[in-house]
């Protein structure tokens, strides 16, 4: 790693208590909200962190993923259900999500740096109205840029520490890129849960740890981080967000290695007149195995499993009953 200034004491020590009340925080959030009920969604795996958390490095960095989830799977409360075993005003039958996700950053020697997240959207939704005067299936198919995010960051090297250790904080907004009007071949527009975007803007607050064991040929880190619609668009806003991402690096040969997240999402309901706030949030955990290769001494690419261990929605939403992620990541 290369040398960075250490901040003054009372610095390093207000910046690792305030990254430990993030961190702890997630134990005093009650469960609200999870995935939308249509089943848009992205893939909860942290891929900042899987290659040696390059961002944690004075220099430029990027992180470009696939990543494709299937919700095919009704599920109530903590229950699966057949699609339309709870009568609802229409049935969700399955949405196909591909999304393509890029990433900038840029970390100075000063600790500070900013992150440029933009997703490319791939959906495919489909479900039943269910009359009158009978059932007829809708579908939104669509190929969209979604909402950038750009966030800055503070971090810090662990003084006295027997390994390589950095944290930081991070703060940020999500900004209303994506389109909110997709409609289908009849002209219906979709639900703002299956949109693109939200058309909010969200502000974004969080902190994280990176140590990396040399000796042990391994590292892991932790991550935090809070999303909040600063206020309605076109009567509709999506629940906050918390997640917590908590991953483990182990060298297998000198260029690859073996990697595993745990990764938990609690969401609050969506709220306004266009909102289907019955139909959204919960709370999700996930097991995230996967492995990474070493290409070159900056360049990795990376593949992981997400399986969900746990899932809680409310009303009736549409779950996945896994997810697949790849991706390239380097330095430059």
């Amino acid at each position: 790693m290369q040398d960075k200034k250490y901040p003054a004491n009372a610095i390093v020590a207000l910046s690792r208590r305030a990254l430990l009340l993030t961190l702890s925080g997630c134990a005093a959030l009650s469960a609200s909200d999870a995935f939308a009920s249509c089943g848009s969604a992205f893939c909860a795996v942290n891929s900042n962190w899987a290659a040696e958390g390059a961002a944690t490095y004075a220099g430029d960095s990027f992180d470009l993923r696939y990543e494709y989830l299937d919700q095919s799977q009704p599920r109530a409360g903590s229950r699966k259900v057949a699609v339309g075993q709870i009568p609802h005003d229409h049935d969700e039958v399955s949405t196909r999500n591909r999304n393509m996700v890029a990433t900038f950053n840029r970390t100075f020697e000063s600790g500070w740096g900013f992150s440029l997240v933009a997703p490319l959207v791939d959906r495919d939704h489909l479900h039943i109205h269910n009359g009158p005067p009978e059932q007829v299936p809708e579908r939104w198919k669509f190929t969209e840029p979604g909402d950038v995010r750009a966030l800055v960051r503070y971090q810090f090297v662990v003084p006295e520490s027997a390994n390589e250790s950095v944290g930081g904080l991070t703060f940020g907004i999500k900004l209303p890129t994506g389109r909110k009007n997709i409609v289908n071949a009849d002209g219906d527009v979709a639900e703002r849960s299956l949109q693109p975007g939200t058309g909010t803007i969200d502000g974004i607050v969080g902190a994280y740890f990176h140590q990396a064991m040399h000796d042990a040929n391994a590292s892991w880190f932790a991550q935090a981080q809070y999303q909040h619609a600063l206020k309605s668009n076109d009567q509709f806003k999506p629940g906050s967000q918390f997640g917590v991402d908590l991953g483990y690096r182990q060298g297998i040969t000198e260029k690859l290695a073996g990697v595993v997240q745990l990764n938990l999402i609690v969401k609050g309901r969506d709220r306004g007149a266009v909102a289907e706030p019955a139909d959204s949030g919960g709370r999700s955990v996930f097991l995230s195995p996967g492995v990474s290769y070493s290409m070159s001494d900056r360049l990795s690419i990376y593949a992981f499993y997400q399986q969900p261990i746990y899932q809680h929605v409310n009303g009736v939403q549409l779950t996945a009953k896994n997810a697949f992620v790849v991706g390239l990541s380097g330095r430059f």
